[in-house]
């Protein structure tokens, strides 16, 4: 899990709010909602709602596991990845067939074995290479360190491209990130070995990526939309315009005639894809008109259409 706040997840499930049935897709969709309900940066006057925030993602961060969602529905582990028995569930007396046994230090299985077999005496050479000698006297490793949890906050543009991300972690290593494709708010990376040191090594830093919003553009799942404004000439008798993209501004060809709300698609310039390639842009046009414009006026009360027409024919009126 992650351990990033003092909050501790009580049931993920109940904290995602879905069922235990949920399918992993159901989940995401769950996990994306309270993100984005919950981010820090849409509540900074509400400490609750990061409390809120951190527990969602310590949930996602196990249900999200296959193993460790198996786990935890096995109740083998508590919702904070801890084993909830350490001795396997009912101790030496009460185990059933097929349970497993793990002993701590100082505990050594060929020692019951050897008392009931009639071993209670010195043991010789001879007796340690015995039916059960070293029989579940394999200790278990000892535990790994923590896992720390971290959240970075991706400029828009730099996901959509991709670029590097540099992080500063607790121990003052610098690390620089590279995103994957599908990156979204959410996302979550896991770096071996950079979380808490512990007996049987460190533990793992996971990183929650979240994408943050931007001026003009909007994220459409790989593809990227934009609003464009042109101007009446433009709309009417076409023209070549420079729009921007998140890799930089390209001219974009408008066509005569152009009303507005058509939208043009500019290919390859969007997310990069998780099975490969990227989305597109999408430009959608916005004729703009001046504002007091006699000349203008007073062209459009003299002007006759070439053929009549009925732009909300549509509507039946």
């Amino acid at each position: 899990m992650i351990y990033d706040t003092d909050t501790m997840v009580a049931d993920p499930y109940a904290t995602l709010g879905v069922s235990r049935g949920a399918s992993e897709d159901d989940i995401k969709k769950a996990y994306r909602k309270l993100a984005k309900e919950l981010h820090p940066d849409r509540n900074k006057d509400n400490p609750k709602a990061t409390e809120k925030f951190s527990a969602a993602t310590e949930a996602y961060d196990l249900l999200s596991d296959k193993a460790k969602r198996a786990q935890f529905d096995r109740g083998e582990i508590d919702a904070d990845g801890n084993p909830t028995n350490p001795f396997g569930g009912g101790g030496f007396g009460g185990a059933q067939g097929g349970s497993s046994f793990e002993f701590s230090e100082g505990g050594d299985i060929g020692d019951i074995f050897e008392g009931l077999f009639g071993g209670g005496g010195g043991r010789t050479a001879s007796s340690s290479r015995g039916p059960f000698s070293g029989f579940g006297r394999r200790q278990a490793p000892p535990p790994k360190g923590a896992d720390m949890g971290y959240r970075l906050a991706v400029p828009f543009e730099a996901a959509a491209r991709l670029d590097d991300q540099r992080i500063t972690l607790s121990s003052g290593k610098t690390i620089d990130l590279k995103l994957k494709p599908g990156v979204e708010s959410g996302t979550q990376m896991r770096l071996s070995g950079q979380g808490q040191e512990g007996p049987g090594g460190a533990g793992d830093a996971i990183v929650t990526i979240f994408v943050q919003d931007h001026k003009f553009y909007e994220r459409d799942g790989d593809n990227i939309r934009l609003d464009v404004p042109i101007g009446l000439d433009e709309a009417v008798l076409g023209a070549k315009i420079k729009v921007p993209t998140v890799d930089g501004p390209v001219m974009l060809t408008v066509p005569k005639n152009a009303a507005s709300g058509k939208t043009l698609r500019l290919k390859g310039r969007g997310f990069h894809k998780k099975d490969g390639g990227r989305g597109d842009q999408l430009v959608k046009l916005e004729i703009d008109l001046p504002e007091d414009d006699a000349e203008l006026a007073e062209f459009v009360k003299g002007w006759t259409p070439g053929k009549p027409q009925n732009p909300r024919s549509e509507f039946g009126v």
